[in-house]
């Protein structure tokens, strides 16, 4: 029996998390599961190899007991603890905690008052409305079940995915591809390169004095976890996390046509060999075809494919066919925003909340990212930390920031604030107006229907107190989708009271998105772009909340914090009033 994939171990160690859930066990044992299975599935190398080896311990969240649960996978098959644990319930509740949106604790629950113990008794129970009848459920509930149901009748599963893991693999194998004697360009393309928010599978671009030798290469590269026979093309791998790549090999002559097509996107290259067709040209992978004098032109550049077509270069985040050609005809092209101009970041946690570091290790972190200054904004009390930041204890908090003093970086006190149903803050206004920024945020009652999820967006929005909205949609990429609510209403609302809203670099969150980003600066919204840091760490996911920028055609004029301190808070809304 060959030994488990990263997948199938990752898989194994989620569904331990599941059945410990499922069993009542204490939330640090389920949580230990999850953290392993996600460091298991972003690992780039084997660990059924590393656990042999006694090594598994090294990767974040894995100790001793876990690394011997692997073990047992890859020898026996199966983790004892699992099995176990699967005698004691229905299967076909094992089978419903894996659907979108109820997982474990909900589908106990749903099991012990209503007798449902699997996905066919869910969709009966539904059907006659009997689940709404549960608290925190209700019809909106039952909508988002038989929604689920539907999604896994068909066969149907996320096959995609986020940036951040893809990238952690690309560019580990084009970093690796270059440093190989016969490379001589490598290029990451796709929606990759394009910085979309999830992906597929990747592509690789390359040329080599010997395409053979550097196709051999990339196959018995260790984050391989198989490989197809190489050849002077080029080879299809399949990552340890489950990812596949293309590498694909091209004389020198064709890189740029070939990376060109290979970027796309599907958008941009149909409505680009369209535009073509009605000048005579022909665009394609392997040229760039002149029907008055048959003769195809080989493009060593991107940039030579695009001057043949009579268009300024496009960066590879506009090509999503969203007016970019028209753009580049014109010579209009956006100055896009660089990494480079940010100058702050506005929203971040400590250990008085979720964080993992103290106010001064953020400090330190932020100065060392290249900050000038950084906002302090811990969650406030209703979100989950009963009074540990009640308004005494905020503003003993607000006094430790300003004491702290690293030189490099000015802090600023203050507060993740959450919005309440009804649009209210959990903080009193006394207490918000002795904060230097406060940034608002949806955590709650994701459930919303749309009317009151924009009244309440909207009345956060005209707080006067209010310097910014976080996370304006409350998705998770791939995750959880947005909730339901007026988009051009919340715009609108921002646009009218000068309030900001943010881009979120997390890369899970990206939110707002390049569409409502693009949006909101064209309507006269300041966007801020932060990190939501959590840890010294956090702060390197910039990059994803400027390419988001970029992908919503944002110069750095457009971004609030590429300016110093002083000019961000004469924009605030409470200096406008």
């Amino acid at each position: 029996m060959s030994d488990p994939t990263n997948s199938e171990i990752a898989t194994a160690l989620d569904e331990l998390g599941d059945l410990y859930e499922l069993d009542g066990a204490v939330i640090h044992r389920i949580v230990a599961y999850r953290n392993a299975a996600k460091a298991v599935r972003d690992s780039t190398v084997s660990v059924s190899a590393l656990a042999r080896q006694g090594r598994a311990t090294e990767l974040p969240g894995i100790g001793q007991i876990i690394q011997e649960k692997v073990l047992a996978l890859a020898d026996e098959g199966a983790i004892p603890a699992a099995v176990k644990l699967r005698a004691k319930f229905p299967s076909g509740l094992i089978e419903m905690t894996r659907l979108p949106g109820l997982g474990p604790k909900r589908a106990r629950r749903l099991f012990e008052e209503l007798g449902v113990d699997s996905p066919q008794a869910l969709r009966t129970a539904a059907e006659q409305q009997r689940i709404r009848s549960l608290k925190g459920f209700g019809p909106k509930a039952e909508e988002t079940i038989l929604a689920a149901l539907q999604v896994a009748g068909a066969g149907e599963r996320r096959t995609r995915v986020v940036l951040d893991r893809a990238l952690a693999v690309g560019e580990q194998l084009v970093a690796a591809l270059r440093e190989h004697p016969a490379s001589e360009r490598v290029e990451l393309a796709g929606s990759a390169r394009r910085m979309a928010d999830s992906v597929k599978d990747l592509d690789v671009i390359a040329t080599a004095s010997d395409p053979a030798g550097l196709a051999a290469a990339a196959a018995g590269l260790d984050l391989v976890e198989t490989a197809q026979t190489p050849g002077e093309a080029g080879v299809r791998l399949r990552t340890h996390t489950d990812l596949q790549v293309d590498v694909r090999i091209v004389a020198p002559d064709q890189f740029g046509n070939l990376l060109q097509h290979f970027t796309g996107s599907k958008e941009h290259n149909m409505a680009l060999r369209d535009a073509a067709v009605r000048t005579g040209l022909h665009v394609s992978e392997y040229g760039v075809l002149d029907d008055a004098t048959g003769e195809t032109h080989r493009c060593e550049t991107e940039a030579e494919v695009y001057r043949l077509l009579g268009l300024d270069y496009i960066e590879p985040e506009l090509r999503e066919n969203r007016g970019e050609l028209e753009a580049a005809a014109r010579g209009e092209l956006p100055d896009l925003i660089e990494l480079e101009d940010l100058r702050g970041d506005l929203h971040c946690h400590t250990t008085a909340s979720d964080g993992t570091a103290s106010v001064e290790e953020m400090a330190v972190a932020a100065r060392d990212a290249g900050y000038e200054y950084l906002a302090i904004t811990d969650h406030s009390a209703s979100f989950g930390f009963g009074d540990d930041l009640s308004a005494d204890r905020l503003r003993d908090h607000v006094e430790h920031i300003r004491a702290v003093s690293i030189d490099g970086i000015e802090l600023l006190a203050g507060s993740e604030v959450n919005i309440l149903p009804d649009g209210r803050l959990d903080y009193p206004d006394e207490v918000l107006a002795e904060l230097d920024w406060v940034i608002a945020s949806v955590h709650s009652s994701f459930r919303m229907p749309a009317a009151q999820m924009t009244e309440r967006i909207v009345r956060a929005i005209e707080h006067p107190l209010v310097d910014a909205i976080g996370h304006p949609s409350g998705r998770k990429i791939e995750r959880r989708r947005p909730y339901e609510f007026d988009a051009e209403q919340v715009i609108g609302a921002a646009a009218r009271t000068g309030t900001m809203l943010e881009i979120n670099a997390s890369p899970d969150r990206r939110d707002l998105n390049d569409v409502h980003a693009r949006a909101a600066a064209a309507a006269g919204v300041p966007i801020i772009i932060n990190c939501d840091g959590h840890r010294v760490g956090g702060f390197s996911v910039a990059r994803y909340g400027v390419a988001t920028a970029r992908r919503g055609w944002l110069t750095a004029a457009d971004v609030v914090n590429t300016r110093p301190w002083p000019e961000v808070a004469a924009l605030r809304p409470r200096r406008r009033v």
